[in-house]
């Protein structure tokens, strides 16, 4: 997971492919975006081969994938569509493949914690940005080309995922329970429980994102020092990471439907509070790593509820439909927030935009749940 979350270090590598290749920050940003559409996408056939096929394969497969599209990036000499398919379909599948199975193969052995499992298991991915974004910049400061580092990337990390991925396994009583039960995608798409999930990990990675994504920017709108900006950053992500252990754990103890609820309110109302405290250096730090914290919730909370509901032998099934609206979420959130201040002049709608949402997000989650009733989970 810490290798694969990688993929959101990509900003460290925008200025030198723009200065040392030539390429637009439009290209770079096309790049980024359909890697996160492409892990997003490929998730659901890894889910199905993951059943299938257990998750060695699965995650073995996505290891050589991510390798592959690392080396041929760094050997596309700059060119723009060598590194397009490399980083962004290659890479993009590379890292669904492995994703899933991280996700999806603690939890089967730790069923009883489901919660902390999911969040230590996701958090590796959320703090694999800063250890990259780490590694890169010395290697720039040393006067590495970005296409060497990605060289170094694909073979690097690439060993370490295809090593992790050999020590993947699914206790034997999972390997009996999926082949009982199967799903019907007809069905699965008239569920309201489904569409409650969706519409809820929308909301929470579209307000996160559209603030994430813009959040230097807001800082700088609001008056704080460019310093406080950019540190800003590292403790947001610092709370990302956090947010992912603390909320699986209180997901354990106080369920998954209440815990959902709660984040999101709860990143609604961390947004809203921007609108009165970016202006002080120290509180809109605070309340970056707080918005953090709860944007990090989505990742755990969401994974674990669907194997609470549908059960833990269904999740590799499930989640993968249900992750698409963070896909989604991806490609509109820190869009609209850029087009709103492109209008305004000011971030103050995008900000206000991003809590409706996620309190809209909260209260459809409360309704499209009610008479739901979940099943234990097995």
């Amino acid at each position: 997971m810490v290798c694969l979350g990688g993929v959101y270090a990509w900003s460290i590598f925008v200025p030198p492919l723009r200065s040392e290749h030539g390429l637009t920050t439009a290209q770079t940003q096309f790049i980024f975006g359909l890697t996160i559409a492409v892990f997003a996408i490929v998730m659901i056939f890894a889910g199905r081969m993951e059943k299938n096929r257990g998750p060695r394969l699965t995650a073995i497969i996505g290891a050589i994938l991510f390798c592959s599209g690392y080396l041929l990036a760094s050997f596309s000499g700059g060119r723009w569509v060598f590194l397009l398919g490399g980083i962004g379909v290659l890479s993009g599948a590379g890292i669904g493949f492995g994703y899933l199975c991280a996700l999806a193969t603690p939890i089967k052995w730790f069923p009883r914690y489901k919660g902390l499992i999911t969040g230590l298991s996701v958090a590796g991915f959320g703090g694999g940005a800063i250890l990259l974004s780490f590694l890169a910049k010395n290697f720039l400061e040393k006067g590495m080309p970005v296409l060497d580092i990605f060289r170094l990337v694909g073979i690097t990390y690439g060993i370490i995922i295809f090593l992790s991925a050999l020590g993947f396994s699914v206790p034997q009583k999972q390997d009996e329970e999926t082949s009982e039960n199967s799903l019907s995608m007809t069905g699965l798409f008239k569920e309201k429980k489904l569409w409650a999930l969706f519409l809820g990990m929308f909301a929470g990675t579209f307000a996160g994102l559209l603030i994430t994504g813009n959040l230097k920017p807001i800082g700088l709108a609001f008056g704080v020092s460019e310093g406080t900006a950019t540190i800003a950053i590292s403790f947001l992500a610092i709370g990302n990471a956090a947010g992912r252990i603390i909320w699986g754990r209180l997901s354990d103890i106080l369920g998954g439907k209440r815990s959902i609820i709660l984040a999101l309110s709860s990143l609604s109302l961390s947004a809203l509070l921007l609108l009165v405290g970016a202006r002080h250096d120290a509180v809109f730090i605070f309340l970056s790593m707080v918005i953090g914290f709860g944007f990090g919730a989505n990742f755990v909370l969401f994974a674990t509820e669907v194997s609470h509901v549908y059960g833990i032998h269904k999740l590799g099934i499930v989640y993968p439909y249900v992750f698409l609206s963070f896909g989604l979420a991806g490609i509109i959130g820190p869009l609209i927030g850029g087009k709103l201040f492109d209008i305004t002049k000011n971030y103050q709608f995008a900000i206000i935009l991003s809590a409706i949402i996620c309190a809209a997000g909260a209260l459809s989650y409360f309704f499209l749940m009610q008479n739901n009733k979940k099943p234990e989970a097995k």
